[in-house]
This record gives C-alpha cells, structure tokens and sequence, in this order.
C-alpha cells in the first residue's frame, strides 16, 4: 500500500489516545465539579493554558490538525476547563491557511458547575510578504452549542514576529498579538486579548511556545485575567 496510507493510520492512532486521555480528564472533572461549592467569579485571576497540537501532512496542500487543551484557574488551584479540537488545513496559497475544526469544550461556568459546549469553528491565516520579521492575519468565526443560548463569536488578530540572532539562541523567535471579541450575545466587542511570548524550535518535528496573555472583559461581569501559557505543536 503507499505510505500515505500508513501515516494517516498512524495520526488516527495517536488521536485515538489524545481523545482517550481527555475523556478520562473530562470524566474527573465532573466528580470534581459535582463536590464544588458555589463561588462567585473573581473580578482579577491567575490562570494556566496547556495546549498540545498535533499536525499530519495528508499531501501538500492539506494537513491533519488536532488540539488538546487544559486549562487551570483560582490562581492555578483547580483545574478551569478541558478542550479537544480536531480538523483540517487547508493550503490553497504558501502565505494562506483555511483551517475548519470542531471543539468538544468541558468547562466551568460562573457558579463553578462543568457544561458542555460544542463549536463550530472557521480560521484563515494570511501570513503578509514582508521581510526581515514576520506579519499575519488571523480571521476566526466561531458558532458555539451551548447550554440555554446559541451564540457566534468573531476573532481577528494580528501577530508579529521576530527571529532573533543565531548567536544569542538559535531558532528562537519573540512574538505579540492582539486580539479583540465581536460576541453576538452582547452585540458589541466586548473581550480583548493581549499576548507576548517566546517560540523554540526544539527539533525538525517539535516547538514550543511559552507566553504571557492579558485577558480584559467589559461585558456582563468585567473582569481581568492574566495567564502564563505553554503550547506544544508537534509535526508528523
């Protein structure tokens, strides 16, 4: 058979696992949430993101795309929310990326109580030709399942990105992105996202980013977070 064949059997058998692994995360935080006190949301938090992304060439133009994430909140004391995404790239253009993917989401609601929400989500990156730093666009609409309303959300960010010199660290970039909510719920923007971090290249196949986010709410209950995150972006 082409090898093809064997390296999609392969992603699927690691997704597999992925999904297992969340499964068990999801069905532990139910019997956490279920022994939880009511308490009410803190107006300033601490949070941790732990993201693992996984990507499998199909051919040149489509990839395999897979996201597991763990999120810890209370100033890192209890765990906030679990998420599994999984879907594909499109590469139509070298400096464009369509990805659409769909999201199972365990998270905690105001009260503390885990629902379930479900999302449907639609992303383009375009990656601008500009030399000596690198300049992108990222479009995200997202339909989101959830209990008691259905709502969509628009994402636009932009990232910047700079590679610094080989003598100081080789293979080490700084980035920062901005990133403001359009929610149909509130009809307006009402979230914004601040982020500034580090990306290493550890090998041809595995990077990390490393990152410092401020989140600002203006809506319903306003609310401020600070999150120190991890992402993990393996190639296959």
């Amino acid at each position: 058979m082409d090898n093809r064949f064997f390296l999609i059997l392969f992603c699927v058998k690691i997704l597999v696992r992925i999904y297992l692994l969340f499964a068990v995360f999801v069905l532990v935080s139910v019997n956490i949430a279920l022994s939880q006190t009511t308490v009410a949301p803190d107006d300033n938090d601490l949070q941790s993101w732990n993201d693992v992304q996984l990507t499998a060439k199909i051919n040149k133009k489509v990839d395999l795309y897979s996201l597991a994430t763990v999120q810890f909140d209370k100033n890192l004391k209890r765990v906030k929310d679990g998420r599994f995404a999984i879907g594909l790239t499109l590469k139509p253009l070298h400096s464009l990326s369509i990805t659409p993917f769909v999201q199972l989401l365990r998270a905690r609601n105001s009260t503390g109580d885990f629902k379930t929400e479900y999302r449907f989500t639609l992303r383009a990156v375009y990656r601008f030709p500009v030399e000596n730093f690198g300049l992108s666009h990222r479009s995200q609409v997202e339909y989101r399942f959830r209990p008691g309303q259905n709502t969509w959300r628009y994402r636009p960010s932009v990232t910047f990105e700079k590679e610094l010199p080989k003598k100081f660290v080789p293979g080490l970039k700084v980035f920062v992105t901005e990133e403001p909510f359009y929610d149909s719920g509130s009809g307006r923007f009402s979230r914004n996202r601040f982020s500034v971090g580090i990306n290493k290249t550890l090998t041809e196949k595995l990077s990390l980013d490393i990152y410092y986010l401020r989140q600002d709410d203006n809506f319903s209950h306003p609310a401020s977070i600070n999150v120190i995150g991890t992402s993990w972006k393996i190639k296959l």
